[in-house]
């Protein structure tokens, strides 16, 4: 028998090919400001940021967590903007690629369509992540969901972010102030070792 040709199906043009895909999916219907997927992924992140979906802020800017938020994030992280921006082991892949519109108090869950259709395709591709940052319900839902029953606490605080292929953190943004105000140990001792795995893994 010749040779059967090898079938890649893990390949950068493969991966190219989906993310161009993603990038014109109309699949949710009626959403309040249109589809425009946001995300940030490139085939070589080593770090993997999972929040629930763009707000109506990155739907304008096109840009994820160019906001507060984001401010707060990359404090966290210990890593500027160029870095959040420009590195390619520095991926956003949210639950949901769209804003989902507004709802009771505050913006509606992520499409769950989105989940279903692109989340298993992107993620075989990504096999360099070293660290998976999950923020938000659904994120933690999804990835981890030994986790569903726990408070955004007890899951933080049960998680060693200096070791663990999956962390968990609240959402840093400006709403949780009361949150980050009673839970001091946040800021006392998971960011500094956060801060130090992700020095790590982006270190030449």
């Amino acid at each position: 028998m010749g040779d059967t040709p090898e079938v890649r199906l893990n390949t950068n043009h493969d991966f190219s090919e989906l993310l161009k895909r993603i990038s014109a999916c109309t699949i949710c219907d009626g959403l309040e400001l249109g589809p425009n997927p946001i995300f940030q992924i490139d085939q070589n992140a080593k770090i993997l940021i999972v929040g629930q979906a763009p707000g109506r802020i990155t739907h304008t800017k096109n840009r994820p967590f160019d906001d507060p938020s984001g401010d707060r994030l990359r404090r966290w992280l210990g890593v500027d903007r160029t870095t959040f921006y420009n590195d390619p082991r520095m991926g956003i892949f949210p639950m949901g690629l769209c804003f989902p519109g507004g709802g009771k108090g505050g913006d509606a869950p992520p499409r769950k369509e989105c989940a279903d259709t692109w989340r298993l395709p992107v993620l075989s591709h990504l096999r360099q992540v070293e660290l998976t940052i999950l923020m938000g319900r659904y994120a933690i839902d999804w990835h981890a969901p030994k986790h569903k029953r726990s408070s955004v606490a007890g899951a933080v605080s049960s998680i060693d972010p200096a070791i663990a292929k999956s962390i968990i953190l609240p959402h840093p943004s400006p709403r949780n102030m009361r949150w980050f105000k009673n839970h001091p140990w946040f800021d006392a001792e998971i960011i500094p070792a956060l801060q130090k795995r992700v020095a790590a893994i982006l270190s030449p």
